[in-house]
């Protein structure tokens, strides 16, 4: 069995409390000493790191939202003081905003807990269809997959017959990347005259940065012979949680904190209570402690019979404000008013559906401009909008400025996930 399954993921619970609070005492200490960001935040609270002494103390600390963090970035760049200056940073990955993120080095088991427990091993060969850029995913879960021992095809983002052609060309037998581009993929495979269980080695997935509809996992797991996993976690503090093979909640990664708390008021919800999903990754490089990712969940306490012990998240119920993920990408209010800052005097409103198994992105343009070239408007926005958000538009339309509405929302979310 791979290395990461490990003695840490079966402490006991007085045990995991007391590894937590050396490790993040610790990073507290490391974090005043060396990030001007944590100095900063300490002594205008009137605080000295000894103030934190448990998980239970970091409720003393401010909870800094991704909107923050690029604020942060943008008033002391690139990382916003957080860093430890003379640490060896050994990549930098970027996400729409920007932040910018300093990868944590090799010694971090990234994802490969994850995989772990979804059944990768060594002689599997999977195929990584998530981006290969500066964002972050390809290479992390390149890495993670690396680390259970298994061979990566680094597919990113290609189209989905070449996807097709190297399943079959390089006996496939695993994939990774969003679950609506793996139903494409086979949905390719159909229409090249494949018969995907009977053709195809593929036999599990691990799927992130999109929510995995039952009825689709039905659909994988029945039809397809694919046994399916989820991971979860965001660009800023990496893995949070994962599903093993009880698939009854996903488990808390041993590198992160893990506090859910209101929304409103930031006080720490009890097991069982929906709330914001706040995350302190345990490190000595990147100081970022309670990042609040914005989505909804809540703890589970119950025994699991994998046998790991951490407590586990009930998945994602949501989000607190009106950031979306589209297919793997968060598309924020904050991008969006970069954009309006760019088209002066043209509203616009986002919207988000699903068809069939993929996110559709919708843009509504206000007419007020109709002495303007629309095609060039059309084509600029397009271009503006893909290299803010990291998202291709779908569509894009115009309309009357009353449809908008004078408080409508920049982005209007109307999938429903069954």
């Amino acid at each position: 069995m791979s290395t990461y399954f490990d003695e840490r993921e079966t402490m006991s619970r007085a045990e995991r409390e007391a590894y937590d609070n050396t490790r993040l005492t610790e990073m507290v200490r490391l974090g005043y000493e060396r990030s001007t960001r944590v100095r900063s935040v300490f002594q205008d609270r009137g605080m000295m790191p000894s103030d934190i002494r448990s998980v239970e103390d970091l409720v003393k600390l401010p909870i800094v939202s991704r909107e923050q963090l690029v604020g942060i970035e943008a008033e002391d760049p690139p990382f916003g003081g957080l860093t430890d200056p003379n640490a060896r940073i050994e990549r930098i990955f970027t996400s729409p905003g920007p932040v910018y993120e300093p990868h944590l080095g090799s010694d971090d088991p990234l994802w490969a807990r994850a995989y772990t427990a979804a059944g990768f091993k060594e002689g599997d060969v999977v195929l990584n269809a998530f981006s290969y850029h500066m964002v972050a995913a390809g290479l992390t879960f390149h890495g993670g997959l690396n680390r259970v021992g298994a061979t990566v095809v680094p597919s990113g983002t290609s189209g989905t017959q070449q996807q097709v052609e190297l399943i079959k060309d390089l006996n496939v037998t695993g994939y990774t990347g969003t679950p609506s581009f793996l139903m494409s993929i086979i949905e390719k495979a159909f229409e090249m005259g494949f018969v995907f269980a009977k053709d195809f080695a593929v036999r599990r997935a691990c799927f992130g940065a999109e929510p995995l509809p039952p009825s689709l996992r039905q659909r994988f797991e029945t039809e397809f012979g694919i046994d399916t996993y989820q991971m979860y976690g965001a660009t800023e503090v990496g893995d949070i949680a994962y599903e093993c093979s009880a698939k009854n909640g996903w488990h808390i990664c041993e590198e992160v904190i893990v506090e859910i708390v209101d929304p409103v008021t930031g006080v720490p919800m009890k097991p069982g209570e929906l709330g914001e999903v706040v995350v302190t990754r345990l490190n000595s490089v990147f100081f970022l402690f309670r990042f609040g990712t914005g989505d909804l969940s809540s703890l589970m306490e119950s025994p699991c019979s994998c046998g790991r012990t951490s407590y586990k998240l009930s998945g994602i119920a949501g989000r607190v404000g009106d950031a979306v993920k589209v297919r793997g990408m968060f598309v924020a209010p904050s991008q969006l008013k970069r954009i309006a800052e760019l088209f002066p005097g043209i509203a616009f409103q986002i919207v988000v559906n699903r068809s069939g198994h993929r996110d559709t992105l919708a843009v509504m343009l206000d007419t007020k401009a109709a002495e303007l070239d629309r095609s060039a408007l059309q084509a600029e926005f397009r271009r503006v909008f893909q290299e803010i958000c990291a998202v291709r538009i779908d569509t894009l339309e115009f309309t009357q400025p009353s449809e908008l509405g004078v408080d409508a929302k920049l982005i209007r979310d109307e999938r429903a996930w069954k």
